[in-house]
């Protein structure tokens, strides 16, 4: 398969079933939203290593939060409902309540695209920060805590919903140079960024250190791609194309099968062009992950 003259290889993407929270996080403005989105989904790329993965799904209108104000969708990965139990509230606590004029509530049952499932602390876990000055405030039958902090007070639900997503959805783009590949790996991220129901949590949605499972060194479960490595193409057996020097991956987590393969659909369709030789996609043959997108059916193809 062909777009333009980049090949589409016969090859998959294989994701993991995981557990997300959604939050939506407002400020007075955006310079303050944006302070406390950067700390929210910082150390937030793999769950290998972090707590969780995490990224702005999208950024809201004050006509679309609950205070008015400017706020954003924010989506937050982890292998388990306890897993999150732990992350959602400590990086609220640390990244959110601590940055000046905002407010956190829960965003997943108020997003139609899910079900909710289950739920973890919130506001209900930050509250003793509140050391007894903290206040109960409950609207629709949904509980909120005021807790009162040097600027005036920091408004929190008091749970977030858990719902099943999937992580790990991917595309690994082949180009002829540095230059060359960065292009097109900004324009998949830029284009994946504006999809709903997703997010590329990598820095700044791209990858450069992608990996295998396992290594040589008994305590790694992971290691680098040595297959896709240029520098490495006389010691291994490359899975290079002729004439690629340099790889990207972009890595994709969201809500479900159809948010992740729609996503994965733009970022082929705009990573594709001058330079670009091939696109492919990361798997492990298929036996760890529930979830395998080929690239050719996700781009319609047989």
């Amino acid at each position: 398969m062909q777009i333009g003259s980049t090949t589409i290889l016969d090859t998959f993407a294989e994701a993991f079933g995981m557990r997300y929270a959604r939050l939506i996080v407002t400020a007075a403005d955006d310079h303050w939203l944006e302070a406390a989105l950067r700390s929210l989904s910082g150390y937030a790329t793999s769950v290998i290593a972090c707590d969780a993965e995490v990224g702005v799904e999208r950024y809201l209108s004050p006509e679309d939060t609950p205070d008015g104000r400017p706020g954003a969708g924010v989506l937050l990965f982890a292998f388990s409902t306890e897993g999150l139990a732990k992350a959602v509230p400590n990086r609220v606590g640390q990244c959110v309540m601590t940055c000046p004029t905002t407010a956190c509530y829960d965003g997943l049952s108020t997003n139609e695209s899910t079900e909710e499932t289950e739920k973890v602390p919130l506001g209900k876990n930050l509250r003793f920060f509140g050391d007894g000055f903290q206040k109960s405030k409950k609207q629709d039958e949904r509980r909120y805590w005021r807790i009162p902090v040097m600027d005036g007070e920091f408004l929190v639900e008091e749970t977030a919903g858990v719902a099943k997503g999937i992580a790990g959805g991917n595309i690994i783009l082949q180009a002829v140079s540095q230059s060359a590949a960065l292009a097109a790996a900004l324009r998949a991220s830029e284009a994946v960024s504006e999809a709903p129901g997703v997010i590329a949590p990598f820095p700044g949605g791209v990858v450069r250190s992608g990996s295998k499972v396992g290594s040589r060194y008994k305590q790694l479960v992971a290691s680098t791609n040595d297959a896709l490595c240029a520098t490495q193409r006389s010691r291994v057996e490359s899975e290079l194309v002729e004439g690629a020097n340099c790889c990207y991956e972009i890595v994709i987590d969201g809500i479900d099968e159809d948010a992740v393969g729609q996503a994965m659909r733009t970022a082929i369709e705009t990573a594709a062009g001058e330079g670009v030789l091939a696109i492919g996609a990361g798997n492990y043959g298929g036996k760890l992950g529930k979830f395998n997108f080929r690239l050719h059916e996700v781009l319609g193809g047989s």
